[in-house]
């Protein structure tokens, strides 16, 4: 018995001897050249991305093209690597092949989401800070991945939409604002202009509300007891409501401050006596 199992340790150190000595050349080779390869992939990385960030690039389009050629270079080099062990990687092109064909099958929703997260930063409909409205949710962009963007809001929430659910969907962009409709009732008898004319000024001297672009006021529509006067302005998406809330106070005190009175709905009834 244990001569045996001599025997089979001499045979087990002969083989592993003899492969040592025949492929250590290869194999030092091989991992030489893996080696080198892995730094040469690391370092074209690091200048992609420095390249995409001197021309302005967005951030996520630039790691992913520094992240995709760094994934390049890694798999010529593996190849490489097996061909100096005499490793034919045919048969293991075509494992993949096959295997990737089963694994997109099993994960089609998945990989839809990866193939839109790839439109969206390569055509750039938003970037991240942009402030959009899709599917009925208004957010500030946090992040853009492969498989889905997230937004955050003014409560601090952290909305995650799939990318597959953005491409083919309308996307309201307004880049770093959001508008805000307000609309305020004054008496038929007041100055309109001088009306105007205080709305626009109280509007602007607002503290936090944007000033990229000029408040639109105008007569919206006529009621049955008021002139409806619209107000359009822009506020950041991450403070929207605060200054919705403190815009209104701002106007309603400056209307009062120079006497435009706010007409609540009145109905008039007349009592007709009967003829008998």
């Amino acid at each position: 018995m244990i001569d045996e199992e001599i025997a089979q340790f001499t045979a087990l150190y002969e083989w592993l001897t003899t492969f040592i000595i025949t492929y250590s050349f290869q194999i030092i080779g091989a991992i030489i050249v893996l080696m080198l390869g892995v730094l040469v992939a690391r370092k074209v990385s690091n200048w992609v991305l420095t390249l995409c960030t001197r021309h302005k690039l967005d951030i996520t389009l630039s790691r992913f093209i520094a992240n995709t050629s760094r994934l390049i270079i890694i798999v010529m080099v593996a190849i490489i690597a097996l061909g100096k062990l005499g490793i034919s990687v045919t048969p293991f092109v075509a494992a993949i092949g096959a295997l990737s064909l089963g694994a997109g099958l099993a994960i089609q929703g998945l990989l839809s989401n990866y193939g839109a997260g790839l439109n969206i930063i390569l055509t750039r409909p938003y970037v991240v800070g942009d402030t959009i409205d899709l599917l009925n949710v208004t957010g500030v962009v946090k992040e853009i991945n492969l498989a889905f963007t997230i937004l955050t809001n003014e409560d601090g929430e952290e909305i995650t939409i799939p990318n597959k659910h953005v491409i083919g969907e309308i996307i309201h962009n307004s880049q770093n604002d959001r508008v805000v409709e307000l609309l305020v009732g004054v008496a038929y008898h007041t100055d309109i202009d001088k009306a105007l004319s205080i709305l626009e000024t109280t509007i602007t001297n607002v503290e936090g509300n944007s000033q990229a672009r000029c408040a639109q006021i105008g007569i919206d529509s006529f009621g049955d007891s008021s002139v409806n006067l619209g107000i359009r302005f822009w506020a950041p998406t991450e403070v929207f409501i605060e200054q919705k809330y403190k815009t209104n106070r701002a106007i309603f005190a400056a209307l009062k401050d120079n006497n435009i009175q706010i007409p609540f709905p009145q109905r008039e009834i007349r009592l007709l006596n009967d003829a008998d």
